[in-house]
């Protein structure tokens, strides 16, 4: 249990002991600093402890924003400061220095709490303060500057305001027009009765499975209740977040299901969609598998601009200049959120043409629509880049080399360019993964199937591979060398399966496809939460990017398209495993140790 030490003379009709109980807290009361001083150190190590001034005066929401947030190590609202056990250390150092300095109760006619909390901003210490807005956090000095914060504290809807502070401040158009008005309440709903934000998402994924179950029997019934059902897994989908910052029940396990659910839950609907157009007499599972492919190099495109600039040192930009202009125009907003197909609008129009249409319309809308969205958002970012200026750090070059998911052939070649590859120009490293995924897709489109020449072709995307990964990618252009990567692979598993022309080549080539995304969203994911990418014995277990694709065009060469098909369904098990079994054993690990978590507070595309 986490204890709360309450600093400083009682104030009669003060409700904030019961208030810190509420939230869970063990109270402790102290006298002044000496007395605070030896309570902490009697506090256990693995316990979050708060200091709060028995004065203060406030909305009980304020304190649950400043002293149960399991997010940040350290966080203070006036009057108030907390700290995780991996912070404990900092704090007891500047209670510490504030006690020599103030002398027992010298100085307790200011706050010992917000002294402290400066002490740690002068070691240097990240202290989080959370957004209070119109919430009152105050420790008044005299009866009359209490007696006006009670009542305005009493002016202040509390329960509204944590209820708007559910919702992200950053949505899109359909979340926050459609869902986010009532599944808030749902959120409420569903604290008030102790559900966890995990219990929502997993009741959002089975509610997708069945979705995606009622999609697969082909009948014009299941597809109405398919549309209905994903709708509502959406509304669970956002309640499970605002369930999270309602009751600030945040978990590195939760970060990580929220965010792989959602491509588990999307995917596995274009499967069901897939079989259902099927059982009609009606193949698109090439359409799917598209979808797919799509969509998952857009999510790459979106990863990698944003970990190369994400500290990026003089970092500015007339093309962003310009668009934080249009931003701040109301219309231009909501149509720009739109334009770019976020999660929101993107399942309302999946869900609204599966019950109203087929799944052949329903796929090329989703492609046309993403495709342009991709294209609006690739060529945002291309001009952005090209007009910045700014320098990238080392992190960022790891970050990108790490969502590249370079194999142990292009790592070796790599070595081989050596210096050589750093005289090049700047834009070598996306032009050449651009010219080789290109190439290996285009030969494996335009020949026939069996023929050597897509494996010629794959042995020269392994050579292009590791020329685009010789030197450190920091050029401007150069967070477009995974997508490219991501491109070049998926595109070769498709048209390669494609070509085949045997029953079920085009659905194993979707699983093996399914499980190297989760691979490669696990990297996202772990990078996102300072965790490192995934170990590398796991990257050269299953191959590398570039050692898929040659041991691919391999077997096209040497099988026959019947036992092509048998290699992809084995290759996505073994591959779906290993990735798998390596990310539940590493998040549940993370959890367990109590690792930050990492909860995004935008729509992703």
């Amino acid at each position: 249990m986490p204890t709360a030490i309450l600093t400083g003379q009682p104030v009669p009709g003060s409700s904030i002991e019961g208030e810190l109980r509420s939230l869970g807290f063990d109270v402790h009361l102290a006298s002044g600093s000496d007395d605070t001083e030896t309570l902490l150190a009697r506090v256990p190590g693995d316990e979050r402890v708060a200091v709060v001034d028995a004065r203060f005066v406030g909305h009980p929401h304020a304190l649950r924003l400043g002293l149960t947030d399991p997010r940040f190590p350290l966080a203070a609202i006036p009057g108030a400061v907390t700290a995780r056990p991996d912070a404990r250390q900092a704090l007891t150092r500047a209670m510490a220095r504030e006690n020599s300095a103030g002398g027992g109760t010298a100085l307790d006619v200011d706050s010992l709490a917000d002294r402290i909390t400066a002490a740690l901003d002068s070691d240097g210490a990240d202290v989080h303060r959370p957004e209070l807005g119109s919430l009152v956090a105050v420790v008044p000095a005299d009866p009359q500057a209490r007696n006006e914060a009670r009542q305005a504290v009493a002016a202040v809807d509390d329960e509204a305001v944590r209820l708007k502070s559910a919702v992200k401040a950053r949505d899109g158009f359909v979340t926050t027009f459609f869902i986010s008005p009532y599944s808030r309440y749902i959120a409420r709903w569903c604290a008030r009765r102790g559900l966890t934000p995990n219990q929502v998402t997993t009741a959002s994924l089975i509610t997708a499975l069945i979705a995606a179950g009622c999609a697969a029997t082909g009948t014009r019934g299941g597809f109405v209740a398919a549309g209905i059902l994903l709708i509502a897994s959406f509304v669970l989908d956002c309640t499970d977040g605002q369930l999270a910052r309602y009751s600030l029940q945040y978990s590195t396990l939760g970060a990580w299901l929220d965010a792989t659910f959602d491509r588990a839950k999307e995917y596995a609907y274009y499967a069901g969609l897939a079989l259902g157009a099927a059982r009609g007499g009606d193949d698109v599972w090439a359409l799917a598998l598209g979808a797919m492919v799509l969509q998952t190099c857009r999510h790459v495109v979106d990863f990698s601009f944003n970990e190369a600039n994400h500290d990026a040192t003089a970092n500015t930009s007339p093309t962003a200049a310009l668009s934080d202009k249009l931003d701040s125009v109301g219309w231009t907003v909501w149509v720009r959120r739109m334009i770019v197909l976020p999660i929101g609008e993107r399942w309302a129009m999946i869900a609204v043409l599966t019950a109203a249409t087929t799944p052949r319309i329903t796929f090329y809308a989703l492609l046309i629509g993403c495709a342009f969205a991709a294209t609006y958002t690739t060529a945002g970012r291309v001009l952005r880049s090209l007009t910045r200026r700014a320098t990238r750090t080392d992190r960022a070059a790891k970050a990108l080399a790490d969502l590249a998911d370079s194999g142990p052939l292009a790592e070796a070649a790599a070595k081989g360019f050596g210096k050589g590859a750093r005289r090049l120009p700047g834009f070598t490293a996306p032009a050449v993964a651009l010219l080789g995924g290109a190439a290996v897709v285009a030969t494996a489109a335009l020949t026939d199937f069996g023929g050597p020449w897509p494996l010629v072709a794959a042995v020269a995307y392994v050579l292009t591979s590791a020329l685009a990964v010789a030197r450190p990618l920091k050029g401007a252009l150069d967070w477009l060398v995974p997508p490219f990567f991501r491109a070049a692979e998926y595109g070769t598993v498709l048209v390669l399966a494609a070509k085949a022309d045997v029953n079920g080549a085009l659905p194993a080539a979707f699983g093996l496809v399914a499980a190297v995304a989760y691979h490669h969203y696990d990297t996202v994911y772990r990078i996102r939460g300072d965790a490192g990418a995934p170990p590398q014995w796991l990257v050269r277990t299953v191959g590398g990017h570039e050692g898929r694709t040659l041991v691919i065009t391999v077997l096209a060469v040497l099988l026959t398209a019947t036992q092509f098909k048998l290699a992809l369904t084995v290759l996505a098990v073994a591959v779906a495993l290993v990735v798998l079994v390596e990310s539940i054993r590493f998040w549940v690990a993370a959890h367990k140790v109590g690792a930050p978590a990492v909860h995004d507070e935008g729509e992703p595309a």
